[in-house]
């Protein structure tokens, strides 16, 4: 019978002193860290509260792409893959607090499948040769693409040569990242997605929301993403992008090098992309 309990449950047995002082401590490291939002589920709400702050993207009246400019990086998708859009891929345990909430000065992207304009997926079309904002885009010019100030701390899109420390996660091919350096490692150039007009079309202004290649400029390798890798984010299962060039058999590069700048309609009725496929 030495299983049997002879007293009460108020009754105070074993090292109850040490207990009562870790359950007292353990309660207030948790009201500190409410205090100073560092729980896990606050840094998860501010995460996305900021993350997903709707941005009105630019409205284009001659078509054209221009400096300046807030669109977003959308793959129509082929196959098993559904549309997606590169998005910034923040982990919760990077968030810096101070001076003010923002992700890290270096942190990854992905291809999330929610097209919405928010301050996770626009992009800035940024000079890096001194044009003004407001002047037209061309074929084969380089350019960089930067994501929104305060919370997105205005971060160039950026990607290096593979090597065995640096590469993609799940592919290993070469990784695509977000830098706050302006360098030639962000400059990018808009190619026509056929292969027999990209000579005639170099210097001619790059049209907004039809299929275009972006290239990385050192590299010479095309930005893609990867219906077959997938990421676990906070924002659930997206894709990996790499920059990378995929050819068919033909020579020709395959969908998922295929990328739309993408406006708003200037009607006021969303995407300009969403409306031509509906």
């Amino acid at each position: 019978m030495a299983h049997v309990r002879t007293y009460r449950s108020k009754v105070k047995v074993g090292n109850w002193t040490e207990d009562e002082l870790l359950q007292k401590d353990a309660m207030q490291e948790y009201l500190e860290k409410k205090e100073k939002g560092e729980l896990y589920v606050q840094k998860i709400d501010l995460l996305r509260q900021n993350m997903l702050q709707p941005v009105n993207l630019s409205v284009t009246t001659d078509g054209d792409v221009h400096f300046g400019d807030v669109v977003m990086l959308v793959n129509v998708g082929a196959g098993n893959r559904d549309r997606s859009a590169v998005s910034i891929d923040a982990d919760v345990n990077s968030l810096m607090s101070a001076p003010s909430p923002s992700i890290p000065v270096s942190c990854g992207v992905s291809a999330g499948r929610t097209i919405q304009p928010c301050t996770r997926t626009a992009f800035i079309v940024t000079s890096v040769d001194g044009n003004p904002d407001g002047s037209v885009l061309h074929f084969e010019q380089r350019f960089a693409l930067r994501t929104l100030s305060g919370f997105a701390k205005g971060l160039y899109l950026t990607s290096d040569m593979r090597s065995f420390q640096k590469c993609a996660k799940k592919s290993h091919l070469q990784e695509v990242y977000l830098d706050d350096s302006e360098s030639f490692l962000s400059c990018w150039k808009i190619v026509h997605l056929d292969p027999l007009e990209r000579l005639e079309h170099e210097g001619l202004p790059v049209p907004a929301n039809v299929e275009v290649l972006i290239v990385h400029c050192k590299t010479n390798q095309a930005l893609a993403v990867l219906g077959d890798q997938v990421l676990w984010t906070t924002f659930g299962k997206e894709y990996e992008v790499t920059a990378h060039t995929f050819l068919d058999c033909h020579k020709l590069e395959e969908e998922n090098n295929h990328w739309v700048l993408s406006t708003s309609d200037p009607a006021g009725n969303g995407l300009v992309l969403l409306n031509r496929q509906q």
